[in-house]
């Protein structure tokens, strides 16, 4: 027996909770295949089998939680389901071939769905087989199942919902628990307070639309807004280091370097990728970074390390529709940069009123370390570098 034990998954971390199993006892597994999701404080992660076999044993079951080191676990290899071979026929030296019997068929193998496949499944409470795989694998993907959604192969033959009264309860996951813990330990800890400004889109969007094919063609990513509030996040931090610090004790810690976390909306929860040495990074490194921490996001798939420190970090509500917000700080940080929705405004300008696209920005801080005048001028600072994103580029 191969024993499946919980590895450790980060500083400080003693135990996780035991997510959805992505196999069952009796079930063939391949070394290195993904075998049940792990869920700790910071993240959740897929643990794959150490070895080809048989999943012979499950000692912890969803919802159990497990200490590091911790058997979870059995894995059977002595038991591999092997291809079955055809005996081989005598040369009769007839003419005529008698029929031998065809070789048994190994049990077809069970789709593997990907992690964010299986949310949207569970939501809209699609069967597997009601979904064709297209992944690599036979792996069933979330796009695989928007596509039954849309063709109605499911909802088509679901019984129209009763009214109910009923309440379901759901214990919190981990990421949850330590979202809330530490949105409340901002708000305890800190002395908050948030300052607005809103900014002309106009010369950002018709920048992003002129450039778009190329940098597409040579970088194979997108160029998105965050690339261009990255790079103005920088240079305000450089032009206002107060906001670059933290506190420590009865210390002020100023950093000479730019690790910014960007809050990105997952399957389970927000977390926050960190961009380490942001000032040393090109518009393009910075969108094919955030492209692939969006992707692993989704999967389940980021590491623990790339979700801890950071010394500044940015969220965009306006993905999601939000015209304005006051984001809360992710401790030990002082401050957060929240973007929201582009709209179209009337606006004054030289004496005429004119439509252009605006956003609001919102830079929450804590007052302990940062001054109301410092918090503006790094906030107006921003407004200027993407209503003049030429000053953004490397001469």
């Amino acid at each position: 027996m191969v024993e499946l034990r919980v590895p450790e998954v980060g500083e400080s971390i003693s135990q996780v909770e035991i997510g959805r199993w992505l196999k069952s006892p009796g079930e063939q597994v391949r070394s290195e295949e993904p075998l049940v999701e792990i869920e700790s404080e910071k993240a959740t992660i897929e643990l794959p089998s150490p070895a080809d076999g048989i999943l012979s044993e499950i000692t912890k079951q969803t919802g159990e939680t497990a200490r590091i080191g911790e058997v979870i676990g059995l894995i059977d290899s002595t038991s591999l389901i092997a291809p079955a071979v055809a005996p081989s026929k005598p040369d009769t030296g007839s003419a005529e071939t008698a029929e031998s019997p065809a070789p048994p068929q190994a049990p077809t193998a069970k789709p593997f769905v990907m992690p964010a496949a299986q949310r949207l499944m569970d939501v809209h409470q699609v069967e597997t087989k009601d979904v064709s795989p297209s992944g690599p694998g036979s792996r069933v993907l979330k796009e695989d199942v928007l596509k039954a959604l849309e063709k109605n192969e499911v909802l088509s033959r679901r019984e129209p919902m009763e009214q109910s009264r009923k309440e379901t309860v759901v214990r919190m996951s981990p990421i949850r628990r330590t979202i809330a813990a530490r949105l409340l330990e901002a708000q305890q800890n800190a002395a908050l307070l948030t300052t607005f400004n809103e900014i002309d889109m106009l010369s950002v969007k018709t920048l992003r639309e002129h450039l778009q094919e190329e940098f597409q063609k040579r970088h194979g990513v997108k160029l998105g807004y965050m690339s261009f509030f990255v790079r103005a996040v920088v240079r305000a931090l450089h032009d206002v280091p107060e906001v670059n610090a933290q506190i420590r004790g009865d210390q002020m810690v100023r950093f000479e370097y730019c690790d910014i976390g960007v809050a990105i909306g997952a399957g389970k929860g927000l977390v926050v990728p960190v961009l380490r040495n942001a000032e040393k990074m090109s518009f393009a490194a910075i969108e094919q970074a955030i492209s692939d921490f969006a992707v692993r996001a989704k999967e389940n798939r980021l590491k623990i390390e790339e979700l801890q420190g950071g010394t500044f970090t940015i969220t965009n509500g306006g993905v999601y529709g939000s015209l304005m917000s006051t984001p809360l700080i992710n401790p030990p940080q002082s401050a957060v940069l929240g973007m929201h929705a582009i709209q179209d405004r009337p606006v004054a300008l030289e004496g005429q009123v004119v439509i252009r696209p605006m956003m609001y920005v919102a830079l929450t801080y804590d007052h302990r370390l940062i001054d109301g005048r410092e918090a503006v001028t790094f906030l107006k600072r921003i407004k200027e570098l993407i209503e003049k994103p030429i000053l953004l580029f490397d001469f």
